[in-house]
């Protein structure tokens, strides 16, 4: 995050070697389970310009006193900063400590003792002030920790062009043992922990525990500090205000009470700061500038403001013809009110984007829960692409084609009300040049935006998931109907320019004062460990007059 861009040796001369010996696991040690008093490594982020939070977790069963170090040096020589603090059960003996105080862009190392044992190094950094010509950022999503190594992390761990991660959401997923992604799970040793659906404080917090214990995920966060915004799973699948569709209260009880302890184990293993004064941990958005360069928003769109999502299944023997479907576009999807975020995000984001303007930055990030993008399904059996209606999926994707409607009523696309107002609110800003970073989807995206009258409204740029499998595989479509499919759907859609459902892995997003590329990068073999990633693709989002364009490289 200097005003230069790193070069490799640089990256690699400072990265920690505890990072760097996590990052080159051999597949046999990448398995073992880490031992010690300091078993789930050491992370930070949450940055600002002059604090980063550090974290980590002491195996203990008993209260116990934690020192920690903050240097200038990987060796430690200089150090900054220093102190004790005692954690116990009542926090699930993790550490959470905001060093504050700190140089605008600095590059620090820190560390952690306990019981006698020091923890693996760290590295992290604040956020710069001033003049800034580069910055580079990992965009994951989607890591379920059932369908493979977290081999993205490792990769992001050894990357050079990357100075933060940003997950947008799904760090973890709920499901029980013997649910989604179970028979994958059984075969590579990769059960979920505990064997139960997740439903309290308890159980949240071992299966925190569990993705944590990932060697790939513990050498991406001693490498990379972490930006992130959460989507469902970290809770229940398809939550909103007042429910979830995975939660039932009639056997897990009630659903505040589930929310609220997901949200405490999230703050709890999470290097996120605690809710400000008069915020709650509902309250999870952020804003973050870099230098004159960037600003970037995350969102909250599942427990402050959002409307119950349509569920197609209620509508698939009622609408019978074009009109049936326009108007349940209109009249439900559509429905003035329908909220995704509330008014005090809203306030906090247009103030965010007026800052930015008035400052004259040339990019405003949006770190995006779930895809924005207008996305159609095409008319699937028309065209041929499933003649095999049997399957439940084949046959729910004909139906969706055969009228025009949106993919999926959960993301942005079952909220167009939302969407408008988000977009003029933005615009009212002067804030028509938005890069969306987007997860949810598990399959990688380049879009062009635009509100309802087709004015431009930025960009999107989408990742598949670090493990978590794409949709059109996973309902047993093969890859060569998957890449047909795709291409169905880029054709289909005129905010869509590229989309691939096939691979996992991550997205890189670098930006200098007149352009962005995007690399999409793909990590082959999920079940085994390693640090391998592929480029994929590679589009530039460049600025000009009359706003942004993408083309492929």
């Amino acid at each position: 995050m200097s005003d230069h861009p790193l070069n490799r040796r640089d990256a690699l001369a400072g990265l920690s070697a505890s990072a760097l010996a996590l990052a080159n696991l051999t597949p046999a040690d990448a398995q073992a389970a880490p031992s010690g008093a300091f078993r789930h490594g050491v992370a930070s982020g949450d940055p600002d310009a002059t604090s980063v939070v550090l974290w980590t977790r002491v195996t203990t069963t008993a209260p116990v006193e934690v020192e920690w170090e903050l240097a200038h040096d990987a060796a430690f020589a200089r150090p900054v900063q220093g102190g004790r603090l005692t954690v116990g059960p009542e926090r699930d003996f993790t550490v959470k400590v905001l060093a504050s105080g700190l140089t605008p862009g600095g590059r620090y190392h820190y560390r952690f003792r306990a019981l006698g044992e020091t923890s693996p190094a760290g590295r992290t950094l604040t956020l710069p002030t001033g003049r800034l010509d580069r910055l580079g950022l990992a965009l994951v999503s989607c890591s379920n920790f059932t369908f493979g190594f977290f081999n993205a992390y490792a990769a992001i761990a050894r990357d050079a062009a990357v100075d933060l991660v940003l997950h947008t959401g799904d760090y973890i997923y709920e499901y029980a043992a013997d649910g989604w992604g179970g028979e994958t799970a059984r075969r590579l040793g990769r059960v979920h922990e505990p064997s139960n659906e997740i439903v309290s404080l308890s159980d949240y917090r071992i299966r925190h525990a569990q993705y944590k214990s990932d060697a790939g995920s513990r050498a991406m966060l001693a490498a990379k500090p972490l930006l992130c915004c959460w989507d469902d799973h970290e809770s229940a699948n398809n939550p909103w205000t007042d429910g979830a569709e995975n939660h039932q209260p009639a056997t897990e009880g009630d659903w505040a009470a589930r929310r609220d302890a997901a949200l405490q184990a999230y703050y709890e293993w999470m290097p996120i700061r605690d809710p400000a004064p008069g915020r709650t941990r509902a309250q999870f958005w952020r804003t973050y500038v870099f230098g004159d360069l960037a600003t970037l928003n995350t969102l909250e769109t599942r427990h402050t403001a959002r409307a119950l999502q349509v569920d197609y299944a209620d509508w698939r023997d009622k609408v019978s013809s074009r009109q049936d479907a326009e108007a349940l576009e209109r009249e439900t999807i559509g429905a003035p009110g329908r909220r995704l975020i509330g008014p005090e995000q809203e306030a906090d984001l247009e103030a965010a984007w007026r800052a930015s303007v008035a400052a004259g930055q040339p990019w405003r990030l949006i770190g995006n829960p779930m895809p924005i993008a207008r996305t159609r399904v095409p008319d699937v059996a028309a065209l041929g692409l499933v003649p095999d209606l049997s399957n439940p999926a084949a046959a729910v994707l004909a139906w969706k084609g055969r009228w025009n409607l949106p993919f999926y009523p959960d993301t942005w696309d079952g909220y167009d009300w939302a969407r408008e107002r988000f977009y003029a609110a933005a615009r009212d800003a002067g804030a028509t040049d938005l890069v969306f970073l987007t997860g949810d989807s598990h399959s990688f995206w380049a879009n062009r935006l635009a509100d309802a009258e087709g004015r431009p409204a930025g960009v999107e740029i989408g990742t598949a998931g670090v493990t978590s499998p794409g949709d059109f595989v996973e309902s047993g479509f093969d890859k060569a109907l998957a890449r047909r499919l795709d291409q169905a759907f880029t054709d289909h859609n005129p905010e869509v320019l590229w989309t691939d459902n096939l691979h996992q892995g991550y997205a890189r997003l670098e930006l200098t004062r007149t352009q962005g590329l995007v690399t999409f990068l793909s990590t082959p073999d999920l079940e085994r460990p390693g640090n391998r990633a592929e480029v994929l693709n590679r589009w530039r989002v460049a600025r000009g007059p009359s706003g942004q364009t993408m083309s492929e490289i």
